[in-house]
């Protein structure tokens, strides 16, 4: 498990002193990007940029929101082509994808589900990245506790996949 940093309105405030709540959470493996966060009711919230809206801070929303950062400002990905919480239905019941990239044509070409850096990724993991591919079909799934990060590209046509050894740059896609 990493560090913790604590923040309070984005800030890394673990060797101050500050008035506001602070929440811990733990540093990941992914580049550290400008925070935006407030406070409401007691609940710290964070900017999630792609759906222009503050959204409750769990330990799931700080991988998924560094993730995207990451994604746009290191590998160049279009966030203009990037939706969080893409609604399916499978068999009658109603999930929910953590991330989904489109091509320009807007057929979806990678699928991201995130975990908190608490949990280890599992065989459960992919499991339901590839039972939301079932509807999708992307050619790209990556799962990624914030610590651990893992892409995999699909082979429709010999009916496979691989691993990757990194997540590849958008232009690379």
């Amino acid at each position: 498990m990493g560090q913790l940093v604590l923040l309070c309105h984005g800030y890394d405030i673990s060797k101050t002193h500050s008035d506001c709540k602070i929440n811990k959470m733990n540093r990941l493996n992914l580049p550290p990007y400008e925070i935006k966060t407030r406070q409401q009711d007691g609940r710290q919230y964070i900017l999630d940029v792609l759906r222009r809206k503050f959204i409750a801070l769990t330990p799931e929303e700080w991988v998924r929101q560094h993730f995207i950062h990451f994604l746009a400002d290191h590998k160049g990905y279009p966030t203009a082509l990037l939706a969080n919480e893409v609604e399916l239905t499978i068999g009658g019941k109603k999930l929910r994808c953590d991330s989904v990239l489109y091509s320009r044509d807007l057929k979806p070409r990678m699928i991201i589900e995130y975990k908190a850096p608490s949990i280890a990724i599992s065989q459960k993991t992919f499991n339901q990245i590839f039972a939301y591919n079932t509807l999708l079909h992307a050619d790209y799934l990556v799962v990624s506790n914030g610590i651990s990060h893992y892409c995999c590209k699909i082979d429709y046509t010999n009916r496979s996949y691989s691993f990757l050894s990194d997540i590849p740059r958008y232009e690379d896609l």
